[in-house]
Parts: C-alpha cells; sequence; structure tokens
C-alpha cells in the first residue's frame, strides 16, 4: 500500500514510445535530469531541474520520449494507494491539499535544502515500511507522510511569493480577461465568467490559479470576479440612468435582489443609496 520507488532502477521503457498511465493511488515524485516530456491532460511540461509533482488516483498522464533514446531520469516516486489511508485522519483531510489538482506545469521547484528536507521524509517512510510491522507503523508513516504535504503546502507557498514575474504575469492577464468580458455582452449573455473558465483563458488549473492568487492579495478567484463586477455597477450606478433592476440585468443577474444583496455585502450600502450619494 505504501512503496518508493527509485527512477534510477527503471532502465527504459518498452520501444520507447509514447505511454499514457493511470494510477488506481496517490503520486508524489521528485524528479531530476528527465529527457522526456511529461503530459498531465493537455499540458505539457520538460523536466529540467530538482521538481515536485502530485497525481490523484485516476488522473491520466503521459510519458513521452525521442526516438531512439532511451528513458533517463533521477529522483524518487512515492506511491500510496488510499486503502492505507482507510480509518485515519488523512483519509479526509488529503482532499484539502489543493496541489493535487494542480497540473503538472504547475509543478513545484525545489531548492537544494528543500529537496533534501523531501528526500530526508521519503526515506523515512521507506526505513519505516521496510522495519518490522508493529502496531505503530501505520501511524508513523501517516505522520510523515502529512509532514510531507505540509512541507509542499510551505513550499508552494514560498513559489508564489519567490516566482514574482511569472505570478505577476498572471496577474497582469487576469486583470486583462476580466475586462475584455466585462466590457463584452458577455456577461449579459452569459452571467458572471466562472473560476474554471478564467483559469482556461490564463492556461492553469482553478486551484493553482486561486491558491496564488490568495498568497499575493488575499482574495480568491471569486473574489476578484466580484470585485470586478461591483466596479461595472458602480459606474453604471453613477454615470447612467438605468434602474437598478436594468442594471442587474446587464450585468448577468436573473434576479434583482441577488444583485443588490451582493453589492450591499461588498459596499455597506444597497444600489439605491449609492447612487444617492451621488445626488
Amino acid at each position: 500500500m505504501v512503496s518508493l520507488i527509485n527512477f534510477e532502477n527503471i532502465k527504459g521503457m518498452p520501444d520507447n514510445k509514447a505511454t499514457n498511465v493511470m494510477f488506481d493511488f496517490y503520486s508524489i515524485s521528485l524528479k531530476r535530469n528527465f529527457n522526456g516530456r511529461f503530459k498531465y491532460g493537455q499540458q505539457q511540461y520538460d523536466f529540467d531541474e530538482g521538481i515536485m509533482f502530485f497525481i490523484s488516483p485516476g488522473q491520466v498522464f503521459g510519458i513521452e520520449i525521442e526516438e531512439n533514446q532511451e528513458l533517463r531520469h533521477t529522483g524518487w516516486m512515492l506511491l500510496l494507494h488510499p486503502d492505507f489511508l482507510w480509518n485515519t485522519p488523512l483519509a479526509k483531510s488529503i482532499k484539502q491539499y489543493e496541489y493535487f489538482s494542480y497540473s503538472v506545469h504547475e509543478a513545484l521547484f525545489l531548492s537544494e535544502k528543500e529537496e533534501n528536507t523531501v528526500m530526508g521524509l521519503m526515506q523515512n517512510i521507506e526505513h519505516e515500511y521496510h522495519s518490522n510491522i508493529d502496531k505503530f507503523s501505520q501511524d508513523i508513516i501517516i505522520a510523515q507522510i502529512e509532514l510531507l504535504f505540509n512541507y509542499a503546502d510551505r513550499f508552494y507557498h514560498r513559489q508564489f511569493i519567490t516566482r514574482k514575474i511569472t505570478n505577476h504575469q498572471v496577474l497582469n492577464k487576469l486583470e486583462d480577461v476580466l475586462a475584455r468580458y466585462f466590457n463584452s455582452d458577455a456577461l449579459a449573455k452569459q452571467g458572471l465568467p466562472s473560476v474554471a473558465y478564467i483559469a482556461g483563458e490564463l492556461n492553469v488549473s482553478p486551484g493553482y490559479l486561486s491558491g496564488l492568487l490568495k498568497t499575493l492579495t488575499g482574495q480568491s478567484t471569486q473574489q476578484h470576479i466580484h470585485d470586478k463586477l461591483i466596479e461595472k455597477a458602480k459606474q453604471q450606478l453613477s454615470t447612467t440612468a438605468l434602474s437598478v433592476s436594468e442594471i442587474a440585468y446587464e450585468l448577468g443577474f436573473e434576479h434583482p435582489q441577488s444583485f443588490s444583496k451582493l453589492f450591499k455585502t461588498k459596499t455597506n450600502l444597497s444600489p439605491l443609496e449609492f447612487r444617492q450619494s451621488f445626488n
């Protein structure tokens, strides 16, 4: 139910052809010096540094290598069957670690010190399951896995902060996507854009986008969408003679009451009170 695999022991793949893989267990991988390409869904990432990524049961990923080349890479992969977590708190809390829903191209870049920390935990797990099994074994392994996940949370938080150029490019693109959407007729026809739609426009997964925004701005993607909506609503209320209901419909609300409730939550004023403040 728990295995740690050294990639140096994997010497090749049949015919060196592209291969798709789907596990029925959790996979936590630390890869270096990879000479192929990993595909996760429709995304692609070239591994050329110490990189860590997480895959949940039932998710498909592919391995591609150049013709006439033998697969080469170093690192480790921890495999964890869901049944091992049965009747433990981690069985429920593992779903709270958002990076299991990230794509491979949103992998975790580790410093040498961070990589040593991760490797130490993985080796502790391997040592424990190779020792004589007793009533403490599962609890000790679970504790090491939880610590590994908490370190991954810390390292992702660090990555959101330190990769400033890339992350601020995402923020700038987010503003552009929201501005285009709110200045088009999409709002009236389709309603508020979903988090999945925004993430798709930015070529990132919804979980990664929300984690990035939470770290950099303190707000979720949904809150950013609502802020842009309120900005648009204020503009309409202060510069047009449209009724509150007409503005609500233009902003994609089926029921004006829902618009008024959201506006008051965000501004502490009703739409009418906001409009009257300009008179």
